[in-house]
């Protein structure tokens, strides 16, 4: 038999135990392990499941997908998020069954796993696709957009990304250009 020399001891008391798995029977309660940690589900959770107020909500079950309506980032990824729930959402399943999925399998999270059987099964219905995360990096024109999704979702989010790019490198030149021949004036 071998030895497991990275053997997590659980240092708490019994009652702490119990306690705790008391509130893992309550569906609703996060729970605390060591520095593992699961979010309490509030009202509003489940407000966003059945009555999504806006894009975000929506299409949550996919992933990080946090824009500010109305912004450039917003229109850009839009085409891409709703890409990605054609390919995912199954035909015959509601999108607020993906959303309560993704809230008690993956605590709405992509990174955590409240419970390993419905996040499973979410992972199965939605055929793995998911929206990591989008940020700028140099510029506010250096879009980069992370997914988990086939090729031809991969070849899209490559695409947005290389026309933010260009569209903002030539704002800038335009923007340079203008400052360039400002000056010139001024001194004329």
């Amino acid at each position: 038999m071998a030895i497991n020399k990275f053997k997590i001891k659980d240092n708490r008391t019994f009652q702490q135990r119990a306690a705790d798995f008391g509130n893992s029977a309550m569906f609703w309660k996060g729970r605390k392990k060591g520095m593992i940690h699961t979010r309490d589900i509030t009202w509003d959770d489940l407000r966003e499941v059945f009555f999504p107020k806006d894009f975000d909500e929506k299409y949550g079950y996919l992933g990080y997908i946090h824009t500010t309506e109305g912004s450039d980032i917003s229109e850009v990824i839009r085409p891409l998020v709703l890409a990605m729930d054609k390919k995912a959402k199954p035909a015959l399943c509601p999108r607020w069954f993906l959303r309560l999925l993704d809230l008690f399998g993956n605590d709405k999270s992509i990174v955590r796993v409240r419970n390993w059987r419905l996040s499973k099964l979410s992972q199965r219905l939605t055929k793995g696709i998911r929206f990591m995360d989008w940020k700028t990096k140099w510029e506010w024109y250096d879009l980069r957009i992370s997914i988990i999704a086939d090729r031809e979702l991969q070849d899209m989010a490559s695409k947005i990304e290389r026309d933010y790019y260009a569209k903002g490198e030539q704002e800038e030149a335009l923007i340079e250009l203008t400052n360039i021949n400002l000056e010139d004036e001024d001194k004329h």
